[in-house]
C-alpha cells in the first residue's frame, strides 16, 4: 500500500505542475469536461466526503475526556462551516485585492501579500490530503483511487481558479509549493501518525473548504456549465462509488 500511495501523491504532483497545459481549461463556455469534473467533485462531497466527517465527529465524541475540548462535541460539521466561512473570506480578499490592483496598477492578479495569504492556506490544505492517503478511511485500493479520481479533478479546477487569481506568480511559485505540499504531508504519514482527535477538527475544515471550492466552480452563473455533463459527472461517480 505504500508504493500506491506514493504513486498517487506523485499523481497530485503531476496535476499541479501540468495541469496549466490541458487545453480545455480556458474554454468559454466552460467546457463539458471540466463541468463532468464537477460533477464527479459534487459526488465525493456527498457520498464520502460528509459520511466520513460523520465518523470524524464519532471519534471526538468518543475521545473528549476535558471541559475545555466539550466545544468539539457533536459539533464537528461546525468546524466544517468554519473551514467554508475561511476558505470563503481567502476567496473575497482574493477578488478585493484583484479589483484593487486592477484600479490602481492596471494588474489583472492579486497583490504579492495576499498571493501568500493563499498559497500558505492551501500548502496547509493539500498536505493534509497527502497526510490521509495514508491514514484516511480508504483502507482499500480501489478507494484510494476513487480518492485519487475525485481530487485529481478538484485540483485541476482550483489549480485554474489559483491561476486566474494570481497569474505567472504561481506557476512561477504557487503551483511548485502545492505540488510539494502533497509530499510533505504524505512524509509525515510514514514518520508520524497525527493525534486522531487532531485529525478530526483538520479533517473537519478540510471538508469546509473542499465543499466551498466545489461550489464556487460550478454554481457561479458566468461559468456557463454544461448542465448534462455536470449530471453525468455527478451520476457516473456516485454509481462507481456505489459499487465500491
Amino acid at each position: 500500500m505504500l508504493l500506491i500511495t506514493f504513486m498517487l501523491a506523485a499523481g497530485f504532483v503531476c496535476i499541479h505542475l501540468f495541469s496549466r497545459y490541458l487545453p480545455f481549461l480556458d474554454d468559454f463556455p466552460r467546457s463539458r469536461l471540466l463541468s463532468a469534473a464537477g460533477g464527479i467533485s459534487v459526488a465525493y462531497v456527498f457520498i464520502h466526503l460528509l459520511p466520513e466527517l460523520n465518523k470524524h465527529n464519532e471519534v471526538l465524541d468518543k475521545n473528549i475526556q476535558t471541559d475545555a475540548l466539550k466545544f468539539f462535541e457533536n459539533h464537528t460539521y461546525i468546524v466544517a462551516m468554519i473551514g467554508l466561512g475561511i476558505f470563503y473570506g481567502l476567496e473575497r480578499l482574493v477578488k478585493t485585492s484583484k479589483k484593487r490592483q486592477q484600479e490602481k496598477h492596471n494588474l489583472d492578479r492579486a497583490s504579492k501579500g495576499v498571493f501568500w495569504v493563499h498559497i500558505v492556506s492551501f500548502f496547509l490544505y493539500n498536505s493534509l490530503i497527502g497526510y490521509l492517503l495514508l491514514h484516511g478511511e480508504q483502507e482499500t485500493k480501489t478507494g484510494l483511487i476513487f480518492y485519487f479520481i475525485a481530487l485529481a479533478v478538484h485540483f485541476i479546477t482550483s489549480d485554474h481558479a489559483l491561476r486566474e487569481a494570481h497569474q505567472e506568480i504561481y506557476d512561477r511559485i504557487g503551483r511548485w509549493l502545492l505540488a510539494a505540499a502533497i509530499l510533505v504531508g504524505w512524509a509525515i504519514g510514514i514518520t508520524w501518525r497525527v493525534n486522531e482527535n487532531v485529525i478530526a477538527v483538520l479533517f473537519a475544515l478540510l471538508a469546509g473548504g473542499v465543499i466551498l471550492n466545489v461550489m464556487k466552480e460550478e454554481l457561479p452563473e458566468e461559468r456557463e456549465s454544461n448542465f448534462w455533463a455536470f449530471a453525468a459527472g455527478m451520476a457516473g461517480y456516485t454509481f462507481l462509488l456505489m459499487l465500491a
